[in-house]
C-alpha cells in the first residue's frame, strides 16, 4: 500500500526546483504535478509527473494531498485559498501573503475546509537559532533588553532582470517582503511581537529598475519592551555581506551572524555555553544570488511528521500573519527619503 504524501507544486521558478528536489528525495512523499505558465519547465520534470499550465485546470484535476505555493508574491493568496478549496494542504512560501487581510483571507479558507496552511520560514531550523529559541523558552538568560537586526545583502541587475515580478510594488511588496521577511520572521520567533515600528526607507540603487526601497533603517519597540534595531539593504557591494541578529538579554550576550545566520559569532553567557556552530554551505545557491539558509527538506519532513504523525506545524498561518503585519508596521512607520 502507497501511504505516500502526494505534491503538487504551483510555480516552478528558483524556490520551486527546490521544493521538488526535497519531495522527490523525501522517502514519504511523491511529486505528483507541477504547474508553470513557462512549458520549457516540463523538460526538466521526471517522466511521471504531470505538467500543466493553467493553475485552474489543475487544482481540478490532480489527485494530491498538498500543494506547494511558490508563484511570486502577489499570488500566493489566490493560489493558497484555491488549493485549500479543492481539498489539498498548502506549503505558501514567504511572503505568506502581502498584506494581513490576504492572510485573513487564507486561514478563513483553512478554517471553512479544515485543511492547514504550512508558512516557509525555513530559517527556524538553523541550528544557532534553534541552540538560541531554547535558551530564551527555558528563560535561561532572563529579560531581552536590545536587539539588533543587520540585514546587508546584494541584489544586482541580473536579479531584477530574470523576473518580471521584482521590484514592482503591486507584485514584490518591498525588501522585507521579498528579500527579509526571514529575517523579521527570526526576530519575531525569538523575541514577540512588535508594538511599534519607525524608521526611514530609501532607494540607492536600484531607482533605474525597481519601484521599491533598497534600504531601510528601523528602531522597533517590542511588546515585551525590548529595542531592536533593524537595518537592511540589497547595496552591499557585488556579494552578500551578513545576516545577523545580537541579543543583549539580561543574563547574557550572544551574536547570530554568517550571511544567513548560520553561525554563532559571538557568546558571553551566565553558567551556559553554546556548541561552536558555523555553517557554511547550506546557503540557497540560485546562480545569479544567494538566498537564505536550504532547509526546505526540513519544511517537506514537518508536512510529513504533522500529517503522518501529529506533529505540530513549524510555523503556522497565524504566525505567517504575523509576520506579514510586522512588515505592514514597518512600512507604515517609514518615511521615505
Amino acid at each position: 500500500m502507497n501511504n505516500k504524501i502526494r505534491f503538487a507544486i504551483i510555480g516552478y521558478g528558483n524556490i520551486g526546483r527546490r521544493h521538488a528536489e526535497h519531495i522527490i528525495n523525501n522517502a514519504d512523499t511523491e511529486l505528483v504535478a507541477v504547474c508553470d505558465i513557462n512549458n520549457g519547465v516540463q523538460e526538466a520534470l521526471p517522466g511521471y509527473v504531470t505538467f500543466y499550465e493553467d493553475v485552474d485546470n489543475m487544482l481540478a484535476h490532480v489527485v494530491a494531498d498538498v500543494v506547494c505555493i511558490c508563484t511570486p508574491n502577489y499570488l500566493h493568496a489566490l493560489h493558497t485559498v484555491a488549493a485549500l478549496q479543492q481539498g489539498m494542504h498548502a506549503v505558501v512560501e514567504k511572503p505568506m501573503a502581502l498584506s494581513v487581510a490576504e492572510c485573513n483571507h487564507m486561514i478563513a479558507a483553512a478554517e471553512k475546509t479544515g485543511k492547514t496552511i504550512f508558512a516557509v520560514k525555513q530559517n527556524r531550523y538553523n541550528p544557532p537559532v534553534q541552540e538560541v529559541k531554547k535558551l530564551i523558552d527555558n528563560k535561561e538568560i532572563g529579560n531581552i533588553y536590545m536587539l539588533q537586526v543587520n540585514c546587508f545583502w546584494n541584489r544586482g541587475d541580473a536579479y531584477y532582470a530574470e523576473s518580471s515580478w521584482r521590484g514592482k510594488k503591486d507584485k514584490d511588496g518591498g525588501c522585507l517582503f521579498t528579500q527579509f521577511s526571514h529575517f523579521v520572521d527570526i526576530m519575531y520567533y525569538l523575541n514577540g511581537k512588535i508594538a511599534n515600528a519607525t524608521g526611514s526607507i530609501h532607494n540607492y540603487a536600484h531607482r533605474h529598475n525597481t519601484e521599491v526601497e533598497d534600504s531601510g533603517s528601523f528602531i522597533l519597540i517590542a511588546e515585551n519592551g525590548s529595542t531592536i534595531s533593524f537595518n537592511f539593504t540589497t547595496c552591499a557591494y557585488e556579494c552578500n555581506m551578513e545576516g545577523s541578529i545580537t541579543i543583549l538579554a539580561e543574563k547574557g550576550t550572544l551574536k547570530i551572524g554568517g550571511q544567513y545566520l548560520n553561525t554563532i559569532e559571538y557568546q558571553h553567557l551566565d553558567g551556559k555555553y553554546l556548541p561552536q556552530i558555523n555553517i557554511s554551505a547550506r546557503a540557497n545557491d540560485y546562480g545569479l544570488y544567494q538566498g537564505s539558509m536550504s532547509n526546505h527538506d526540513m519544511v517537506i519532513q514537518n508536512v510529513v511528521d504533522v500529517l503522518h504523525h501529529g506533529h505540530p506545524v513549524m510555523t503556522s498561518a497565524e504566525e505567517g500573519r504575523e509576520v506579514v503585519r510586522i512588515i505592514e508596521q514597518m512600512y507604515a512607520g517609514a518615511k521615505k527619503l
